[in-house]
């Protein structure tokens, strides 16, 4: 094992925890919006992005509070690329079939000017978290995990 994975996979956890807690935090004290901006990708019937979007912000949460923690980190990890995978491919739906939205990741959501899109910037985002992911999922162990 390489002497500094540790502290990578620390850093990881914070960034990816840290992320996922923010994004959480800002759409778990407005559910309606939270419900608007999935139902805004139009790819589910609405009683089905109701549930995600009233369930993700604590879904969100939940992940990060264990990241951060160092508890479960390869699992929470797995759970993170998958979440991260669905929110690109929805992304790229989106902007694939022409609608103007704002992704919701971080509150908000919903119909944006034409010109006002940040489709690419979003799943480059999402890419990268993806990544810091894969690394927890290959290096788990880490500095200050509880989990170890």
């Amino acid at each position: 094992m390489s002497r500094y994975s540790t502290w990578i996979s620390l850093v990881g956890r914070l960034v990816l925890g840290g992320t996922l807690l923010y994004a959480g935090s800002l759409k778990v004290t407005h559910p309606y919006t939270s419900t608007a901006a999935v139902r805004a990708y139009r790819l589910l019937p609405n009683n089905v992005a109701n549930a995600i979007g009233y369930a993700l912000p604590w879904i969100e949460i939940g992940i990060a509070l264990a990241l951060i923690l160092g508890l479960g980190v390869r699992i929470c990890a797995i759970a993170s690329v998958i979440l991260f995978m669905a929110f690109v491919g929805g992304i790229g739906s989106a902007w694939a079939r022409g609608l103007t939205i704002d992704c919701g990741c971080f509150g908000g959501g919903g119909q944006v000017a034409a010109g006002a899109t940040k489709y690419w910037q979003e799943m480059a985002r999402d890419m990268g978290l993806i990544i810091i992911a894969a690394y927890l999922i290959w290096r788990p162990r880490s500095k200050f995990a509880l989990g170890q």
